[in-house]
């Protein structure tokens, strides 16, 4: 699809060492409208599914392509209402199709996504799927992970070094699908101010669980997105690559550069 000026996009998803299938899925999207586009801007997502391959590739699908079809055809057109409701939706759904399908009970997703509306990007998630803002040769999460251990950080439990390699580090506290009676597919949520230059990356564990924050820095400084992206793919296989890895990677440049083309 071609894209308005303004951005450089380059995404990448891969099945791992380990995995026999890919559980994780990925989108983007931007209005035809001009109108709409200037209201809405651009949304990338990406989600991991859980509760078997079957289940798991089913729910990542389902909130991605939910969370995208709300951006684009929702009559509302404000932040954070706009993601919130696309987040609820999918949830619904993939609680619907796990309602009524034998053997997926236990199906859901993590979901990042991240909507950029001229210079300023709003984003939510929910579970530990991650995204993170390079700026000036310094990298920063903004979003934050709905697990075990970050509650235990925020409670002065655990330090943020300790957490990494925490043996509950993967166990997550929300998910869009989620069985929880108490869930109801509510993202955490912000914005953001970029500049020109910055970058976001938006990936799943399988990629920060095995690269640390300054790996993927160092990959990201000086490279294109697309070779960003195959840079630190190939780094997290080189670590093992027991999960699928999926990351989009979006620099933020002006209006004036030309279209570009890219298959997402």
């Amino acid at each position: 699809m071609a894209l308005r000026p303004g951005i450089e996009l380059a995404n990448l998803s891969d099945v791992g060492c380990e995995r026999d299938g890919n559980e994780d899925y990925f989108g983007y999207a931007e209005p035809e409208d001009d109108v709409a586009f200037g209201k809405k801007g651009r949304l990338v997502i990406v989600a991991d599914g859980m509760g078997g391959y079957e289940g798991g590739q089913r729910a990542s699908r389902i909130a991605v392509e939910t969370i995208r079809e709300v951006f684009l055809k929702s009559e509302t057109s404000g932040f954070p209402e706009l993601l919130v409701e696309g987040f609820r939706e999918a949830h619904a759904k993939i609680r619907e199709e796990a309602a009524s399908t034998p053997g997926l009970e236990s199906m859901g997703t993590t979901c990042v996504a991240a909507a950029l509306v001229g210079a300023t990007l709003h984003f939510a998630n929910i579970g530990d799927s991650r995204l993170y803002l390079v700026r000036a040769h310094k990298i920063r999460q903004l979003s934050e992970d709905d697990s075990v251990v970050q509650k235990m950080v925020a409670a002065g439990v655990l330090s943020q070094e300790e957490a990494e390699t925490h043996p509950e580090r993967n166990v997550l506290t929300a998910a869009l699908g989620s069985r929880s009676e108490k869930s109801t597919g509510t993202p955490s949520h912000g914005s953001e101010e970029l500049l020109p230059g910055d970058t976001i990356v938006l990936c799943t564990d399988g990629l920060h669980g095995q690269v640390k924050d300054e790996e993927m820095l160092n990959a990201l400084d000086h490279r294109s997105a697309k070779d960003a992206c195959k840079e630190l793919v190939d780094l997290a296989k080189a670590r093992g690559g027991p999960d699928n890895i999926t990351l989009q990677v979006l620099r933020y440049h002006d209006e004036g550069l030309p279209k570009t083309r890219i298959e997402v």
